[in-house]
Parts: C-alpha cells; structure tokens; sequence
C-alpha cells in the first residue's frame, strides 16, 4: 500500500485531494492510504506545520511515506513563487516525493472550471471562470453557481468538492487550467510509476 501525506490550507483543499487521489488509485489499480496535516487555519499555518513535519522526519519522528502532496492557494502569488516556497522548506530524501497542488489564484476556480461535471452533479452547469486575482471572487462565483441551479450552498459549495471530482473530465482540465494540469500530470506520472513496480 502507497502511503501518500497531504500539507492542506483548509477543508476543501483536503477533500478535493482526497478525492481525486483515490480516484486515481482506483483507476491505476494501486492501492493508497491518504493522511491529513494542517486542514485549517490557510497559508502560513501549513507553511508552519510542514516546517515541523520536515524536522520530526529528519528526525525519525515519522513514518516512511511514498508522497508528500503540498496543497496551498495561489493568492495572487501565483504557481512558481509558492512551489519556491514549498522548495525552500523541503530538503533532504523528501525533494524526490513532493508533489504540488497550487490552485492559482484559489481551489473555487478548479471547482468551475468543467461545467459538464458541475451539471451532473448540481442539475445545471457554470460558466466558464475567468482568470483574475481578486480576494473571494470564486468562493463568490461558485456560491452564485449552486444558487443558479437552485441549491443553498451551506458551506459555500464546498460541500459538493467531492462529488464534483468524481464527475471531472480529467483529460479536458489536463489542458484548462495550468496549476490544475501540473498537478494531474504528476499525479499521473506517480501512478504509472507505481503500477510499473
């Protein structure tokens, strides 16, 4: 079994990732155990908490794992300036299993980015989102798609994160959206990798 640790801002950060990661398991056949660190309090708390996570690995402190996936916000700083982030932090046997999820600008975008998906689950598709850096434009743009097909959104829509991944077009946001299509080629990569072994 593949041990995967995920680095995550909030709770809808966790649920898409561990969605789609046993999705992915589960089409390459490859069997996964996802734990979680960090699912709230935003950026610099995991950028704390993965801090002290690298420490107590370097100091035995904790279980051998295959992947590390980093899961922070754009927000505005856009995809290189938080991987070199993430890269300034991770040093030693963990720069070979780091993986990146770098929403750019925020999670809400990749939410509503394939309409097919939000139909089937939500009863009508969403527009298309631009790409602007703007504070709480997705959360807002996906709180006006769930109340246009007629639901409430009582957590903002993050409640539909896993449903929403389940029903994705993967190949179709492959080529969407920049930040989403690195994190899916790696992620596809590390399952081929796997299933070769």
């Amino acid at each position: 079994m593949r041990k995967i640790n995920l680095f995550v801002e909030d709770f809808g950060h966790e649920a898409f990732l561990r969605t789609l990661l046993y999705r992915l398991a589960g089409e390459y056949g490859i069997a996964v155990a996802v734990r979680s660190y960090s699912v709230r309090g935003g950026h610099g708390r995991v950028i704390a908490e993965l801090r002290q996570y690298i420490r107590d690995v370097q100091r035995g402190l904790q279980d051998p794992l295959d992947v590390l996936v980093v899961c922070t916000d754009g927000n505005c700083k856009g995809y290189t300036e938080r991987k070199q982030e993430i890269d300034h932090i991770v040093v030693g046997s963990l720069q070979g299993v780091v993986l990146y999820a770098i929403p750019d600008p925020h999670l809400e975008r990749w939410l509503l980015l394939d309409s097919a998906a939000f139909k089937a689950v939500l009863g009508r598709g969403c527009p298309a989102p631009d790409q602007k850096c703007e504070r709480d434009r997705y959360k807002q743009l996906l709180r006006q798609a769930i109340l246009a097909a007629g639901l409430t959104p009582l957590l903002g829509g993050i409640e539909h994160v896993e449903a929403l991944v389940q029903a994705m077009n993967l190949q179709y946001l492959e080529q969407a959206d920049d930040s989403l299509g690195r994190l899916l080629k790696a992620l596809q990569a590390q399952f081929q990798e796997w299933g070769r072994t």
